[in-house]
């Protein structure tokens, strides 16, 4: 299962006592705002891609959405997301659940620019009633990422 692989990387860190699961779904944005009691803004989502015959990750916050010029100009190609079943074989988690964490090997990550508003914020962790809450510099470091990446638009800025 997902979730225990997820639980195993962590523990390499100390931290998977740090996971939270929840008796109800939190699948979509909206659900793990609802499980968690925060603004959906803050539920880092993890979105899967195929770019060069690979697979990628995008998280970004969950109000954003994928601007398609900002990624063909980031990426060199259309966005073209991965189907359920192809992100269960080639990122190595199902979707509801899919997380930068205890991913396949060669899964590149990315994460837009959207999540730099907040302190932290909570991606998945690996099932679809799961999650844990990191600071920006903990996803950062946790993910792997390969890079930031300003690909996602309709999210506001944090006001300041």
């Amino acid at each position: 299962m997902s979730i225990e692989r997820v639980r195993d990387y962590f523990k390499t860190y100390g931290m998977d006592g740090r996971i939270l699961e929840f008796d109800v779904s939190s699948a979509t944005v909206e659900l793990a705002a609802q499980a968690l009691g925060c603004e959906g803004c803050r539920i880092a989502k993890t979105l899967s891609f195929m770019v060069d015959g690979g697979p990628i990750l995008i998280v970004a916050a969950g109000d954003a959405k994928v601007d398609n010029h900002k990624y063909k100009q980031q990426f060199g190609t259309k966005a073209k997301m991965l189907t359920a079943d192809e992100a269960a074989q080639l990122v190595g988690h199902a979707v509801g659940g899919v997380c930068p964490f205890g991913v396949n090997p060669g899964v590149k990550v990315y994460l837009d620019e959207s999540l730099k508003r907040f302190e932290t914020v909570f991606p998945a962790a690996g099932s679809s009633n799961s999650a844990i809450e990191l600071t920006i510099p903990e996803l950062e470091r946790y993910s792997g990422c390969t890079a930031w990446v300003d690909v996602c638009k309709n999210w506001q800025p944090a006001e300041g």
